[in-house]
């Protein structure tokens, strides 16, 4: 009998990214298994491009929220499902909850939050050896004597045929190389290389013969506009589904971007990356791609893991120029 897993996937898009990581080790492990994953509703696209997944569940639940009543509606239909084991991948207490409530057997994941009924195949979390959110995830589909394998790399779907739907849809234009741009990052700006840098990028960029694709969701509008101004760059942010965005970026040849989900989506889906850290780091959170570029300073005060600087001089990104990411990306063109 093969058996059926449901994995309770994260709240963030470049963790979500990542978690696929796991789902390819399940998977190479138990080529059999059904794999569904409990998630946020905008995740099911990302979620439909991992071959590895049978299909995604709704948490009924946002981002923080309790919600015990929706939670436990939910487990009703997830009970008829006979999974034989559920995945919790979120240390939260009601992370677990749902595969509590439909009585799933064996219930894996993190000590901790008071899950002890909730949970009953418990792991111990070691935040030293397991220094990654990836590595985190991986784990949990272990037993506890065996060391990490090698990170399966994400590697999401791209569908020639909505990418050319979408394409024609916004009008845009693929005659000269594309060049994507990532300005935002839900954390905060502590994560955000200067608007003004990116939009002078962009000019050089498209006086090199590029063609600048900016990314985002609707409250990355204004800062689309602002690196589009002037520049000739196409602000597509709150133009695209993420669906679109799959594709969109399948199409690109680099990627610049803040330390972002969208980061991890377009390291999965092959474009070469350029990623700006600052208040992160990229021991903790790497594109997980062999195909990338790293600016990172690490200056005395970095990584302060914080939303806003707390010292407010923001030197851990506005002291990467453009003229240098500009260099990287001519560099990286050369090598590949």
């Amino acid at each position: 009998m093969n058996p059926a897993i449901l994995i309770v996937g994260p709240s963030w898009v470049g963790d979500m990214v990542m978690a696929q990581s796991l789902f390819r080790l399940l998977h190479e492990r138990m080529p059999h298994a059904s794999l569904d994953v409990l998630a946020p509703a905008w995740s099911l696209p990302i979620i439909a491009r991992m071959p590895e997944v049978r299909k995604g569940v709704v948490s009924p639940a946002g981002h923080g929220e309790v919600g015990l009543w929706r939670r436990w509606k939910v487990a009703q239909a997830v009970r008829r499902e006979k999974y034989d084991q559920a995945i919790v991948l979120p240390r939260s207490l009601k992370a677990a909850l749902i595969p509590w409530f439909a009585g799933i057997p064996r219930r894996t994941g993190f000590r901790g939050e008071m899950r002890f009924h909730l949970i009953n195949d418990r792991y111990d979390f070691d935040e030293r050896k397991l220094n990654q959110t990836v590595k985190r995830f991986l784990a949990l589909a272990l037993r506890p004597e065996e060391t990490l394998p090698p990170v399966p790399q994400p590697r999401l779907l791209v569908s020639p045929t909505h990418q050319r739907e979408v394409i024609e849809r916004l009008q845009l234009a693929t005659n000269r190389p594309v060049i994507a741009m990532m300005p935002g990052a839900e954390y905060g700006p502590a994560k955000c290389w200067p608007i003004e840098y990116y939009r002078a990028l962009a000019g050089m960029l498209q006086k090199e013969g590029h063609s600048v694709w900016v990314f985002g969701s609707a409250r990355d509008r204004a800062a689309g506009e602002e690196i589009a101004r002037g520049t000739g760059a196409v602000c597509l942010c709150g133009r695209t589904e993420l669906e679109d965005v799959v594709d969109l970026l399948g199409v690109c040849q680099q990627a610049v971007s803040n330390d972002s989900g969208l980061m991890h989506v377009a390291a999965a889906v092959g474009t070469r990356v350029i990623a700006l850290y600052g208040s992160t780091s990229p021991a903790f959170t790497p594109p997980l791609t062999d195909n990338c570029f790293i600016h990172y300073l690490g200056i005395e005060c970095s990584p302060c893991f914080q939303r806003e600087c707390p010292l407010g001089h923001f030197r851990c990104l506005t002291d990467i120029r453009p003229e240098a990411v500009l260099e990287t990306l001519r560099e990286r063109a050369r090598v590949n």
